[in-house]
């Protein structure tokens, strides 16, 4: 019983931490393409392609957003 508790609670846990904005992005870098210290990035699910200052995906999904 106490497993039990444990997985419900660590579960509603991670609905509540997730981020939901960006659950289906799946960021990749490709150093090859940088410029100006600016990392490019694009995502694999929806094709949004950006660069990032530094370095990290972004928090947001951007496929509305134009291509950069």
């Amino acid at each position: 019983m106490i497993i039990l508790a444990g997985l419900l609670i660590a579960f509603v846990l991670l609905l509540i931490f997730s981020n939901g904005k960006t659950r289906r992005c799946r960021w990749r870098e490709d150093r090859t393409r940088d410029e100006g210290g600016a990392r490019y990035m694009r995502c694999l699910a929806c094709g949004a392609e950006t660069f990032t200052k530094n370095g990290k995906p972004p928090k947001i999904c951007l496929s509305g957003a134009p291509k950069a």
